[in-house]
């Protein structure tokens, strides 16, 4: 086996963290944290207007992405966190401008608070990287973007695929015939998502079970339970790994939004296919952490999708006792005992996602989470939220680095 090498790398030209690297590359991926709209060299807030603001945080990503070679055409995939649902048109207007082709996939939704009080808008990004990271060889590959007339239009692509991974837009609960919400409550707002995903992934030959991650944006947290339901008819016999973040507001007032990683084993040109019924799709769970009804992690390829973790204590799976400090370690030791239950170790991490009851408790995080590395720091993304399951001060999501690859 290679020992694929992580690459972590800063660029003075964008805001700097002591507590996330601005870009985390492994393999055919680089996987970016979430930029807010922040001058770099004022290190403040570039106005109070949302044009301004999305401008500026597509800049820093745009100077992260050409200090490491690249160009804003190779995202794959976008994330839009706001503070307005209602800002998106003014974000679209600004968007556009900063892609020369065909645009990536999107997720869009309202979150409670962002990491900075002034800030309307926080952007995330997940590169494409043909030149890998080593000891692989640079392979000019092909991005491949398309779209499907069975899945709702939309100004972003609806599947952006890139080596062994294929990037979804989040889908609404949309008739794509309609192009309208359908009607009924939140049990037939999610089989719709869910439905759209399965065109959307039925048009490039592949199908449900190839999915490796699912992230479900709920308006309303106590939905959780009849979301899951649904779930169930779509993965009888294999469960992706889950996160469910809630929304204070989704695209067109949706009740749900679900967002989707999805496998490929044929790969993008000029790679080949490994074989004909594409690679290994890796799903594990540990008794070393919490049970739940989905899969802890799933590895496909070179990469491990971790489920987003709760601070519940394994052998009793309540909330540990005290405050945000307590929980943020639980969280982080529930992701220690999946990745080490594989083998891995935390600095294998490439990308943690926090999501925040009140995210002024990020400095109280800080203290804790730098404990769980010894290296650089992953790329990270932190957001505040109204609600998190089992009423929780914190979760954490993470996606891990895996250089062994998944087999044939």
């Amino acid at each position: 086996m290679s020992e694929i090498k992580k690459n972590s790398r800063n660029t003075e030209n964008a805001p700097k963290s002591p507590f996330s690297t601005q870009t985390v590359a492994f393999s055919h991926y680089n996987n970016f944290s979430a930029q807010l709209p922040v001058d770099p060299k004022t290190g403040e807030i570039v106005s109070s207007d949302i044009k301004e603001q999305t401008k500026q945080c597509l800049a820093n990503i745009q100077t992260i992405v050409e200090s490491i070679g690249h160009v804003m055409d190779d995202a794959v995939k976008l994330t839009v966190f706001l503070k307005d649902i209602s800002d998106i048109e003014a974000v679209d207007e600004v968007y556009k401008t900063f892609f020369q082709k065909e645009l990536p996939t999107r997720t869009t939704v309202q979150v409670a608070a962002l990491p900075l009080e002034e800030a309307l808008i926080q952007i995330d990004a997940l590169i494409s990287n043909g030149e890998g990271t080593t000891p692989q060889k640079a392979l000019d590959l092909v991005k491949v973007t398309r779209n499907t007339e069975n899945a709702p239009k939309s100004i972003h692509a609806h599947t952006v695929a890139f080596s062994h991974y294929n990037n979804l837009s989040a889908q609404l609960p949309i008739d794509p015939k309609s192009g309208e919400i359908v009607a009924g409550g939140v049990k037939a707002q999610a089989e719709q998502s869910l439905k759209n995903i399965k065109a959307i992934l039925e048009s490039i030959g592949h199908v449900m079970n190839d999915v490796v991650k699912t992230t479900i944006f709920l308006k309303d947290i106590a939905d959780a339970d009849a979301v899951s339901e649904v779930l169930t008819k779509f993965f009888p016999t294999y469960v992706p790994a889950r996160t469910i973040v809630n929304a204070s507001a989704l695209p067109m007032d949706a009740l749900v939004q679900i967002d989707v990683a999805v496998s490929h084993g044929d790969g993008t040109p000029p790679q080949l296919p490994e074989d004909t019924r594409f690679l290994v799709i890796e799903a594990n769970n540990t008794a070393n952490a919490p049970k739940v009804s989905y899969t802890h992690t799933v590895a496909y390829s070179h990469y491990n999708h971790i489920s987003g973790q709760l601070p519940l204590v394994a052998a009793t799976n309540q909330i540990v006792a005290g405050g945000v400090k307590e929980q943020a370690a639980q969280c982080l030791n529930n992701i220690k005992a999946i990745v080490e239950s594989i083998d891995h170790k935390m600095d294998d991490i490439v990308k943690i996602n926090i999501q925040l009851k009140n995210v002024a408790d990020i400095t109280a995080v800080n203290d804790v989470y730098t404990s769980f590395f010894t290296g650089d720091l992953p790329a990270r993304t932190v957001i505040g939220v109204s609600a998190i399951p089992q009423d929780a001060l914190i979760q954490v999501d993470a996606v891990v680095s895996n250089s062994e690859g998944t087999p044939a």
